[in-house]
């Protein structure tokens, strides 16, 4: 039987939702047959009355409806109004499925949700991602080895809603249940995903200049950032190295306060910082400063060179400043 009487399925990327909505449905339908029980409502034309009509009519032919609504949020508060309307007495043999998708949903239909049913968040936090990931492959039709397992998730780092259809493609190549090494899962991975940003600032404090471009690129390219965008990144990084550089900041709590950093909320950013500081020294951080600054002048016209090669420059340039400190340090 059907727990709730609707369920909203919330989330940034629209292949984690769709792919929750089609779980969450699958799960509703069991063994009836899909055509007599599900109502799946997409697209520009979709009159949210009419759902909620069809939501408020007995199934026919089987003991449950199952009807679906995507990209809720695309809906105005008085387009949703029948919705929350009908979520006050719903009937107990329908399921409404809304998906979370373009626009903001109306905070009267949330509520609504709330009071009646359950949202459930496909969101993942940049931090979870790696572990999501390996929780999601180890689920998969096919058996990634760990070499293959470790690569996808290197390989799609933010992009977690490519891993769905990314896994039909190995199950369809392979077989379902099939071994499949790192070789084979290669021709499959398309481009690389997105990454963390401090992935970049990371791989810049460890001297790491490849992987730090690396790092540039898919930030750029798969993640869509604005130049601009990147340089903010590091001129916060290079920022928060300049704020806890003096003798007088000796621990991660007193780093903290001088970042600015609320009392609660994890210190972990002024441990790193901190240790960051001591690595690049006063004169290695004053110059990133430097490096950073004359970026954001060529960058908006004193340059005639491209966005992309700018920032490539400014990453090198970077990681060379921090592998010199590096060597300072431990003389």
């Amino acid at each position: 039987m059907m727990q709730f009487p609707v369920i909203l399925v919330d989330g940034d990327d629209p292949s984690l939702v769709s792919e929750a909505l089609g779980e969450v449905a699958s799960e509703l339908v069991g063994d009836q047959d899909r055509n007599l029980v599900v109502e799946d409502y997409r697209g520009d034309a979709v009159d949210i009355a009419a759902v909620a009509d069809s939501c408020a009519t007995p199934p026919f032919l089987a003991d449950r409806r199952v009807v679906i609504v995507r990209d809720i949020g695309r809906y105005t508060a008085d387009e949703v109004a029948p919705l929350v309307a009908y979520l006050e007495d719903p009937l107990p043999t329908t399921a409404l499925l809304l998906g979370a998708g373009e626009g903001t949903i109306a905070p009267k239909l949330i509520a609504a949700v709330k009071a009646k049913g359950q949202v459930r968040s496909t969101k993942v936090t940049p931090r979870e991602a790696g572990d999501w990931l390996r929780s999601r492959l180890r689920s998969a039709p096919v058996r990634l080895d760990q070499q293959a397992e470790t690569l996808v998730v290197e390989h799609l780092g933010e992009d977690l809603g490519r891993v769905g259809s990314m896994l039909e493609v190995l199950a369809a190549a392979y077989g379902e249940g099939a071994r499949v090494t790192s070789e084979q899962a290669v021709p499959y991975l398309g481009e690389p995903g997105s990454v963390a940003p401090w992935d970049l600032t990371d791989a810049i404090d460890a001297g790491r200049t490849e992987n730090a471009l690396e790092d540039l690129h898919r930030l750029l390219k798969s993640g869509d950032r604005h130049p601009l965008v990147v340089l903010a990144i590091l001129h916060r990084h290079v920022q928060s190295l300049l704020r806890v550089d003096s003798p007088s900041i000796r621990s991660e709590a007193q780093a903290a306060e001088a970042m600015g950093i609320a009392k609660g909320r994890s210190t972990f950013p002024a441990k790193k910082a901190l240790k960051g500081a001591q690595q690049w020294g006063s004169v290695g951080i004053a110059e990133a400063i430097r490096l950073v600054a004359q970026a954001e002048l060529d960058l908006k016209g004193a340059s005639s060179l491209p966005a992309e090669a700018i920032l490539e420059v400014l990453v090198a340039r970077l990681c060379f400043r921090a592998r010199a400190g590096r060597v300072a340090l431990s003389r």
